[in-house]
């Protein structure tokens, strides 16, 4: 790796962030969520070790028990004396800026546990479910040397997918009586999840979920219709496949079924079973290869990031982009011109 250069400040909160103090890994985060100068050289040098941390997600719409889920999951690890990250991300108002960061009352009663290091986050406007400096917190906490890392995305929809970014393992919650097997059955959560979970199981229509979400999981595969005979010629297991389009993400290697759970957040059931089946999902990536496919998958998205940030960066901090910005502004008012003629402007000169 090309070396770098810290600043005296950084210096010393780097050592201290390797001596294993929690308040050097809290400032460090701080440094990096609020990118404050000098943040890029300190994940550099932090990262040099490379992923280590098995990292798990949780998703799923408002109101599916992500938090209370995910406590109670850190809360069985902690049993296994697994030293555990936790990153909680909250909805920022798109009117007072400000966050309620929720997520840490429902995970009260882990938040003391000095084997749990909990960093809840605002969105701050950023799209995907994830803040836009998530990706880099679970970053630091891989680095700090915590055995798992529990990422919890703000409440999502079926096009807010960068926990698959984040994470090895993607743990969908779902829960009975708000439509969720028709919102899965849509493309972006079904695709996303390793492992669905049917949470509050104890609520009426539960069993319904499930019962739908398997058969939507079988339609996806294509098995569903493998055995429906073909009429007037045309393989209904065919055409399913046929219709998905070129532009989708490659398909997961076959080896892993997506499982669908139940459980009980408040009364700790099922959870044991997901335990299970988050080790069993790990097996298979390590065996399949498949981690280490989602790990390449991860850097190009991270490099890319890392670059659109600094294109942004260097292209608005350029007084003569400035300039051409506000001439761009002049001409449009003055009908002269459009967006995309300012744009190609700029785009040149940020090229020449």
């Amino acid at each position: 790796m090309t070396p770098v250069t810290l600043s005296s400040e950084h210096e010393a909160l780097f050592e201290r962030f390797s001596d294993g103090k929690v308040l050097g890994l809290a400032r460090a985060i701080s440094v990096v969520e609020n990118e404050r100068p000098g943040f890029q050289e300190l994940l550099h040098t932090v990262m040099a070790s490379g992923p280590q941390a098995r990292r798990v997600g949780f998703t799923g719409p408002p109101g599916a028990g992500k938090s209370s889920l995910v406590a109670a999951v850190a809360t069985e690890y902690r049993k296994l004396d697994e030293h555990l990250g936790v990153v909680a991300v909250d909805p920022t108002s798109p009117y007072s800026g400000g966050a309620l960061l929720g997520d840490r009352i429902r995970m009260n009663d882990i938040s003391m546990d000095p084997g749990i290091f909990i960093r809840s986050m605002a969105t701050r406007g950023s799209l995907g479910g994830l803040a836009a400096t998530t990706k880099e917190v679970v970053d630091l906490m891989d680095a700090f040397g915590f055995d798992r890392v529990l990422v919890e995305t703000v409440g999502v929809g079926q096009t807010e997918l960068e926990v698959t970014a984040a994470a090895d393992t993607v743990v969908v919650v779902l829960v009975p009586e708000s439509g969720d097997a028709i919102q899965a059955m849509k493309a972006g959560l079904m695709e996303i999840a390793d492992v669905f979970v049917v949470n509050k199981a104890d609520r009426p229509g539960a069993p319904r979920l499930v019962k739908e979400l398997r058969q939507a999981l079988h339609l996806r595969s294509g098995s569903a219709l493998r055995d429906i005979p073909a009429h007037h010629g045309v393989d209904l297991g065919q055409v399913v496949k046929k219709e998905r389009t070129t532009e989708a993400p490659a398909e997961a290697p076959e080896g892993w079924s997506v499982p669908v759970l139940t459980t009980n957040a408040l009364t700790n059931d099922g959870v044991d079973t997901l335990l299970e089946t988050i080790q069993e999902h790990r097996i298979w990536l390590d065996e399949a290869g498949e981690l280490e496919r989602r790990r390449r998958a991860r850097a190009e998205i991270r490099i890319r990031d890392v670059v659109d940030r600094e294109m942004r960066r260097i292209a608005w901090k350029s007084s003569d982009v400035r300039a051409l910005l506000a001439r761009g502004v002049d001409d449009i008012a003055n009908g002269d011109g459009t967006p995309y003629s300012a744009a190609e402007v700029i785009l040149e000169a940020l090229m020449r």
